[in-house]
């Protein structure tokens, strides 16, 4: 049966580029894979015939050999695409190599893992930790200076974190030779893992330190002193580079990341930069106004002039007395809000009193009479 043309086999134009060869070779590879074609006897057949397609027209003096004079330029023991090995059992590993790329992307991490090869992992970077810390909210108001506790790992100071007995340097896997993968053979395909030995690293540790184990690191808690600016708010993240756990045979150590929560309040709630504190007024105040002092987040005084006549809900303005902004020299503002308290545990006399009051207030309720009329019309509606 007389050969396919390569470039058909390809499904890509006989002009086609160096680019769209090989996108064409990754789509036919992945749409007639073996293991995708179960039920297809033929796919492995075919399988191989996308891969000797490829192997020639990806190089260019193949390709340019084949492009003059076709097939017969590969034939009577010319250099072709089965030259080194071919394709049957005694060169599968030249098949595994010139398909290794569309193998990472069928398989993924089964077929070695990362692009790029080597697989070396030498020198590894520490952890990042995080450290949740509760402040008050004066302290958000004014920043402060805080001690702060943190357990992690630093380097070993036996061996310099190199994590060999007397800082000596590790050596090279004798079992990867320092690549940090092996090659292991199964049937059709030529299959990468993590070296068993050194767990990817490329090297060992002959003598491991005593301290630490051979880990380059030991647990130790820190004692630092963290800059609390002002204006934090719950959820603020404070990074401190380099200070988390220390990295592996020599690597970078990790960042400490620092989450603030501001607690709640007793008197004060917050919107961001701004404060809201709710005054109870008594109904003779709110109806007849007068003067509240109310608290400050600064620790100071302010008098407030309620109006006559104040409503539940009411609020006033004091400017510059809320929360500083954490980025930029701005001040929020504290809102006063009046809260009319009704009186319990009355007396006899003064509860004769309300009623009287009552009698002589029905002009000095607009709200009161509003409302009802409104109630009349809807049941006048209703019944209508």
């Amino acid at each position: 049966m007389a050969k396919r043309d390569y470039y058909e086999v390809l499904g890509v134009s006989k002009g086609a580029s160096a680019d769209e060869i090989k996108k064409g070779f990754r789509r036919k590879a992945k749409e007639l894979h073996p293991d995708r074609n179960s039920d297809n006897p033929d796919a492995e057949t075919q399988f191989k015939e996308v891969n000797e397609a490829y192997d020639v027209l990806k190089d260019g003096d193949k390709k340019a050999a084949y492009d003059r004079f076709g097939h017969a330029a590969f034939e009577n023991g010319s250099a072709g695409p089965g030259a080194r090995g071919g394709y049957g059992p005694q060169g599968q590993g030249d098949f595994a190599s010139a398909f290794s790329d569309v193998f990472e992307d069928l398989f993924g991490d089964f077929m070695g893992g990362q692009r790029g090869g080597g697989g070396r992992q030498r020198a590894a970077r520490g952890s990042d930790l995080r450290y949740n810390l509760r402040i008050s909210l004066e302290e958000a108001f004014t920043g402060l200076q805080k001690t702060i506790t943190v357990p992690g790992s630093i380097a070993c100071s036996a061996c310099s974190g190199t994590g060999a007995e007397g800082g000596a340097e590790p050596v090279t896997c004798p079992t990867c030779s320092g690549m940090g993968k092996v090659r292991a053979q199964q049937g059709f395909f030529t299959v990468e893992r993590t070296c068993p030995t050194c767990s990817g690293t490329g090297q060992i540790i002959k003598d491991p330190c005593k301290v630490c184990a051979g880990s380059g690191h030991v647990e130790k808690e820190r004692t630092l002193s963290v800059n609390i600016p002002a204006g934090v708010e719950t959820g603020t993240r404070i990074r401190l580079a380099g200070e988390g756990d220390a990295g592996m045979r020599g690597g970078p150590s990790g960042d400490l990341y620092i989450f603030i929560e501001v607690r709640e309040h007793a008197i004060f709630q917050r919107e961001a930069t701004e404060l809201y504190c709710r005054v109870p007024v008594s109904m003779a105040s709110a109806a007849l106004g007068g003067d509240v002092e109310v608290p400050t987040i600064d620790g100071g005084r302010s008098r407030v002039k309620i109006p006559a006549g104040s409503q539940s809900g009411r609020q006033m303005r004091l400017r510059g007395k809320g929360m500083p902004a954490l980025r930029g020299g701005t001040t929020g503002d504290m809102f006063i809000e009046v809260a009319v308290e009704t009186p319990v545990n009355l007396t006899s006399r003064q509860k004769e009193l309300l009623r009287e009051f009552e009698e002589l207030s029905e002009d000095n309720q607009p709200e009161t009479s509003k409302f009802f009329k409104k109630v009349k019309s809807f049941w006048d509606d209703m019944t209508g």
